[in-house]
């Protein structure tokens, strides 16, 4: 018999989780990748078609194998992509080719696997069948039969905050999907920009509208006005160990981190060697954390994490400090207490954090940058929001995307993991910490085929082949 597996959502995680899955094993098997664009594993991040947005590692850090993390790299060099994106390599030798080259690398790994199919469809809804297995309704209206689900949805869009939503609702002056294909292009290049937040998206923005000759001001704001770091590119040994034992407490693991980098400064050595080897230990360190200290870490900590976490490429790095220091691009400390629109423009008020006071600036277009809406993921989503009606799956406790349990099972209604439905992908972080970006998303979703192939084989006495044991479950 031939068993069929659904993946909803061909972004990295469910083409990762795809291509090892067919690479796992030696029985029939179908899997259906649903997935609206035209790149299996472009998603929202390696589809995008500026050439000045930037994977934000080097190519060499960056593979959809974890066993060779430099394949990636070696497949740009065979292409010679630098002969027609000279910018991609920098100093050094280090590339940082367009992020639309990564999908299209990922695209051509997953299409050699015969046993993957791209349904280029949406989902709409998602029902358990009778006995055993999922079905999952399409939006042409046709079904998909699957024995096994595999969520990899990608984060749900921002929200547009209400004072946004009450003064530009119908507005084509708010822009509240950046990535959106010709978001930008009908702005006037003398427009006055304010962007909501000042992580990676705002960054890729902000070349986006540099690139195409953008002449006005730009201002870009954050509760706390921090900007995503650079790289340390020569700092490829790790420092610290994080694991042995981890913290038990928000508090401790600052101490800890904050002790090592003032001890690897001493040593001439860079902080991103301290701050990678938290995230290599990132697991280990989230799962011994109490959830008290968990929802104490995300309240008081993320904010910096995420900064030194996911650092910029140089390239936009560079535009950023040149438009910066032209006083073109202004950066601020503030949150938004309201807004008024006008015929002429439209007048945003700024709370400054560090006077508290509110400052007036009129702007022309607000651009919406801020992260994803996981406070609302199950009603913005139809699928889960029917999987989570029906009682098979269930929002995690930390509002991080959805519960799961050791192996990346869903756990529904029941409290009980659900070996036809499995979540690969940053939705399951709520469980395992850091994922987010590479390699921890890479080897995640390598996990979850391994562990979909134990299942297969369970049920139905499947070989599995060396590359499904290559590395061990958790």
């Amino acid at each position: 018999m031939t068993a069929r597996v659904v993946i909803l959502g061909g972004g990295f995680s469910g083409a990762i989780a795809a291509l090892h899955l067919a690479r796992a094993a030696e029985a029939p098997l179908a899997i259906d990748i649903v997935e609206p664009r035209p790149l299996l594993g472009g998603g929202v991040a390696y589809s995008a078609p500026d050439a000045r947005h930037r994977i934000n590692v080097p190519a060499a850090r960056m593979s959809a194998y974890s066993d060779d993390m430099g394949h990636f790299d070696r497949w740009l060099r065979q292409r010679d992509v630098a002969a027609t994106d000279p910018e991609c390599e920098i100093p050094g030798g280090h590339l940082f080719p367009a992020r639309r080259e990564f999908g299209r690398y990922l695209d051509e790994q997953v299409r050699a696997q015969a046993a993957i199919r791209h349904v280029r469809r949406r989902a709409v809804s998602a029902a358990p069948r009778p006995g055993v297995g999922y079905v999952a309704t399409l939006d042409d209206g046709s079904r998909l039969e699957a024995d096994i689900l595999v969520i990899a949805a990608s984060h749900p869009a921002p929200a547009v905050p209400s004072v946004l939503a009450e003064a530009l609702a119908d507005d084509p002056r708010l822009i509240a999907d950046p990535w959106k294909e010709g978001a930008l292009s009908d702005l006037d290049p003398d427009a006055r920009v304010l962007i909501m937040g000042t992580g990676l998206t705002m960054a890729d923005i902000v070349a986006s509208l540099a690139g195409a000759g953008h002449r006005g001001p730009i201002a870009a704001f954050s509760r706390r006005g921090l900007l995503p770091r650079g790289h340390a590119l020569d700092a490829t040994q790790l420092v610290g160990d994080f694991a042995s034992p981890p913290s038990r407490t928000a508090l401790a693991l600052l101490r800890r981190i904050r002790a090592e980098v003032a001890d690897a400064s001493r040593q001439g050595r860079a902080w991103q060697a301290v701050l990678d080897a938290v995230r290599r230990d990132g697991r280990l360190v989230w799962q011994a954390l109490p959830i008290e200290e968990k929802r104490r870490l995300l309240r008081h900590l993320r904010a910096f994490w995420d900064v030194h976490r996911y650092r910029m490429a140089p390239q936009p790095e560079a535009e950023l400090l040149r438009l910066g220091e032209q006083g073109q691009l202004q950066v601020l400390a503030a949150r938004l207490v309201g807004i008024e629109a006008g015929p002429d423009g439209i007048l945003a008020k700024l709370r400054l954090r560090r006077t508290g006071a509110v400052a007036d600036r009129p702007v022309d277009a607000v651009i919406l940058a801020t992260g994803p809406d996981h406070d609302r993921l199950l009603q913005r989503s139809p699928p889960l929001a029917a999987l989570a009606e029906a009682g098979r799956l269930r929002g995690d406790p930390l509002g991080l995307g959805l519960e799961v349990d050791g192996i990346s099972r869903a756990i529904g209604a029941d409290g009980r993991g659900d070996s036809s439905l499995w979540v690969a992908g940053p939705l399951a972080r709520g469980t395992f910490g850091e994922l987010m970006g590479l390699p921890q998303v890479l080897i995640h979703a390598e996990d979850v085929a391994k562990a979909v192939a134990r299942e297969l084989r369970e049920r139905q006495d499947w070989p599995v082949s060396a590359a499904a044991t290559m590395f061990p479950l958790w």
